[in-house]
C-alpha cells in the first residue's frame, strides 16, 4: 500500500502524555469510541498521548482470534466482539484497566517491541507489590507461579496463574487498548470463558488480593504510572 499525502504530513511535536481516571464504570461501547476518537485526534497531530484508567461494568470481550467455543456462559454478560488481538477476556469492577493510545510513529514504528514493552509496564507494576509477574512463551499476558511446594511430597505443582492481559489494535501507526492488571476482581466471573483461549488444568486467574495483598485501586494507579514513566518515558 502507497502512502497518502495525509500519512506523509510530517505530525507536531509530542506533548506531555495526558493521565486520566475515570472514577464511575465506564460501558464498554464508550470507551472504544472515546479511544478511537483520541486515536484520530493524536494521528492528525490534534491531540497528544493518552493513558486512561478505568474499570468496565461486567463483561466479556472476544478479539481477534476468539473462538466461540471459548464462551462457555453465552448469556452470562454481554459479550464485545473487539478489534483488538488476542481472544476472549473478562473485564469487571476490581480489574484495573490502562487504555495507552501511544503513537508508534514516534516510537519507532516496532509492533513487537511495544508489546514486550507493555509487558514490561505489568511486570515493573507488579514488582513494586513485591509480585513476580512473568512471561510465558506462546501465552499473552503476565503470569505468577502459584503453589510451587503443594504436589505429592513437596513436589512441585506448576500451577500458574494469569494476572493480567494484554490486547492491542494499531490504526495507523497510533496503539490503543493495552492491559488489563486483576487487583481485586471476582474471578469466578472469569469461569464463563475460557482466558484467552489457555483451559489446562495447571492454568488459571489470579489477582493482587488472591495473592493476599490489600492493595486498592489508587496503589496500583501510582504502580502503574511509575512503571509506565520508567519503560515509556
Amino acid at each position: 500500500m502507497q502512502p497518502t499525502r495525509q500519512d506523509l504530513r510530517p505530525r507536531r511535536a509530542p506533548a506531555a502524555i495526558e493521565w486520566r481516571v475515570a472514577e464511575a464504570l465506564v460501558p464498554y461501547p464508550a470507551a472504544v469510541a472515546e479511544m478511537e476518537a483520541r486515536v484520530a485526534a493524536i494521528r492528525a497531530g490534534e491531540a497528544s498521548e493518552l493513558v486512561w484508567l478505568l474499570e468496565h461494568p461486567p463483561l466479556y470481550t472476544a478479539g481477534t482470534s476468539a473462538k466461540d467455543e471459548d464462551l462457555l456462559a453465552p448469556g452470562r454478560f454481554p459479550v464485545f466482539r473487539t478489534g483488538r488481538g488476542g481472544q476472549f477476556t473478562y473485564h469487571g469492577p476490581g480489574q484495573r484497566v490502562a487504555y495507552a493510545m501511544l503513537d508508534l510513529e514516534r516510537r519507532g514504528r516496532d509492533l513487537r517491541r511495544y508489546i514486550t514493552d507493555l509487558e514490561e509496564w505489568l511486570i515493573r507494576a507488579l514488582a513494586r507489590f513485591n509480585v513476580v509477574g512473568e512471561r510465558r512463551a506462546g501465552r499473552v499476558g503476565i503470569w505468577v507461579e502459584r503453589g510451587a511446594h503443594g504436589g505429592a511430597q513437596g513436589a512441585p505443582t506448576g500451577r500458574e496463574d494469569k494476572i493480567a492481559a494484554i490486547g492491542v489494535r494499531v490504526r495507523r501507526w497510533v496503539a490503543y487498548h493495552g492491559v488489563a492488571l486483576n487487583v481485586e476482581p471476582e474471578l469466578e466471573h472469569f469461569a464463563g470463558i475460557v482466558p484467552c483461549g489457555i483451559g489446562e488444568p495447571n492454568l488459571g486467574v489470579t489477582s493482587l488480593a488472591d495473592l493476599g495483598l490489600p492493595v486498592t485501586m489508587a496503589d496500583a494507579d501510582v504502580a502503574l504510572k511509575a512503571a509506565f514513566e520508567e519503560v515509556f518515558g
